[in-house]
């Protein structure tokens, strides 16, 4: 085994930072979780980059704004040959391995038909497919720099890829099912489902048991004296919801409390950009879902019993790498990809909106030698991680993906009352079909007090909250304050400049 650092990184989909017991959820139990945070540093004040699935993640493997990676929306690959910081770790003589979802390809059929996407759902669903595909055994490895991948595509009961594969070796009749549920519908358009896939093999526990075995293997010397770099990806508690055996009744709808906003829903028709999306829903009710009293807390208490189910495999793989001898040399980091509204202000899922439901996110950090048990409030964003575990590795600055943005973290990480920034930019840069039906651009500003959002549709309109005298949300202070408006804009604005990209990079002088 490696003198060198190994990097364990646990992420969740669609997982907001209020759904665990550590950031003050009083009714979701999640124990192991909870320990973990104990062990390290919890961040307060963690944001995405991009509240959608594929370009934040894409921003957690590059180290690149949105609009630098290229991948601004759902639905646009992540260019073969953008630097990641797998493809450095490899490069310095790390063993890269992803378990579970990736999403760095897109998942549904292509525009054209020359376009290709390693991530199909309609390829890897078949053992054969047709045509020019990229599933199975034409799967490009490696994967943006995964020397392994053992790749879990979709949500709930409805989960393909290498999974299903090892699903139709245990239980073909069940995989059978999977194969027509995704022939008949599209289960993203469902808040939840039922499930009849057992505990022991849903995806979660899959995910869990490949990852133990990863580091059993490792422990055993199959990878000689590499430090390793492991994805571990969870594709829960992400819509469809649909937690298996005990985990489905573990919480009652009816103890869960509605979000105090959740009648806000009126005043949103007759806000300037919320009106046009709630009354002509993008994706058929797959984005910015309006929703019962009766479904939200449904919704809720299945979201929590998936979430319990995570943190029973965290718990399990935690205590297998304490059990093997690797905790004392293996940063671990927990945290997931963006939020869900769960209810907040009438609606549920993600989309484009001014609040907070999918912008803030869960991020635990533990650093052996480095971090201590505490809780930081400084205001950190994804695109911030990649930047600071390279610096953590000590990976010189000429080996790594050229100009990185974000800001290390390692001053917080050490000391929490410490502060690197003083604001985060979050851009959403959304479409839905060719120039419709969702084609939007929009961008908010988070400090330590207040978030601005502004609409490329709207010029002279904007939303500003007070993150802490205003919680829920409900008070627009755009036109209250001139001189605020002035100040937060400016900040936009400037901050907005120095996130642009600088590529190509210059080769002359003149």
């Amino acid at each position: 085994m490696s003198e060198r650092m190994n990097v364990l990184f646990i992420i969740t989909d669609q997982h907001r930072s209020d759904h665990l017991g550590c950031y003050g959820n009083s009714i979701l139990k999640t124990p192991n979780i909870d320990k973990f945070a104990n062990e390290s540093v919890r961040f307060s004040n963690a944001f995405c980059t991009n509240p959608m699935c594929m370009p934040n993640r894409a921003t957690l493997l590059t180290g690149y704004y949105p609009n630098v990676h290229g991948v601004r929306s759902n639905g646009i690959n992540l260019p073969w040959e953008t630097p990641t910081i797998t493809k450095t770790l490899a490069s310095r003589g790390y063993h890269t391995i992803n378990i579970g979802k990736m999403h760095l390809n897109y998942w549904t059929p292509p525009y054209s038909p020359s376009d290709r996407t390693a991530e199909s759902f309609d390829d890897w669903k078949v053992e054969n497919p047709k045509g020019n595909h990229l599933a199975h055994e034409n799967f490009p490895m490696p994967y943006y720099g995964f020397q392994e991948c053992d790749l879990v595509l979709g949500h709930s009961s409805a989960c393909i890829g290498h999974y299903l594969n090892w699903l139709k070796e245990r239980a073909p009749d069940i995989a059978k099912s999977v194969i027509e549920q995704h022939n008949t519908e599209l289960p993203i358009f469902h808040l939840f489902n039922e499930n009849y896939i057992s505990e022991e093999l849903y995806n979660t526990t899959y995910i869990k048991d490949h990852t133990i075995s990863f580091l059993e293997r490792y422990v055993q010397g199959r990878y000689g004296n590499k430090p390793f770099f492991l994805h571990c990806s969870f594709p829960d508690p992400h819509h469809p919801v649909s937690p298996p055996g005990k985990y489905k009744d573990m919480y009652s709808p009816e103890d869960i409390e509605l979000p105090a906003s959740f009648h806000d829903i009126e005043r949103l028709y007759k806000h300037p950009y919320m009106k046009t999306h709630l009354e002509n829903p993008p994706m058929r009710g797959g984005l910015l879902r309006e929703e019962t009293e009766q479904n939200v807390k449904r919704f809720i208490a299945l979201n929590y019993g998936a979430v319990s189910l995570i943190d029973h495999a965290v718990g399990k793989i935690l205590a297998s790498l304490n059990k093997l001898g690797l905790s004392e040399n293996t940063m671990v980091i927990f945290t997931s990809d963006h939020g869900d509204y769960m209810g907040d202000h009438g609606i549920t899922l993600k989309g484009p909106s001014p609040f907070n439901g999918t912008l803030q996110i869960p991020l635990i950090w533990k650093v052996p030698g480095i971090s201590k048990p505490s809780i930081s409030n400084a205001l950190i964003s994804s695109i911030d991680i990649p930047k600071t575990i390279l610096e953590l590795l000590s990976i010189k600055e000429r080996y790594r993906p050229p100009q990185m943005q974000g800001y290390d973290m390692t001053p917080v990480l050490k000391n929490e009352s410490e502060d690197v920034r003083d604001c985060i930019l979050i851009t959403e840069d959304e479409e839905v079909g060719p120039k419709g039906p969702l084609y939007t651009r929009l961008c908010h500003l988070i400090t330590k007090d207040y978030k601005l959002t502004k609409y490329a549709e709207l010029p002279h309109f904007g939303d500003i909250y007070h993150r802490k005298r205003d919680k829920d949300e409900l008070y627009n202070l755009w036109n209250r304050n001139k001189d605020l408006k002035m100040k937060l804009v400016d900040k936009l604005f400037h901050e907005y400049m120095i996130t642009r990209s600088r590529f190509p990079i210059r080769q002359g002088g003149t």
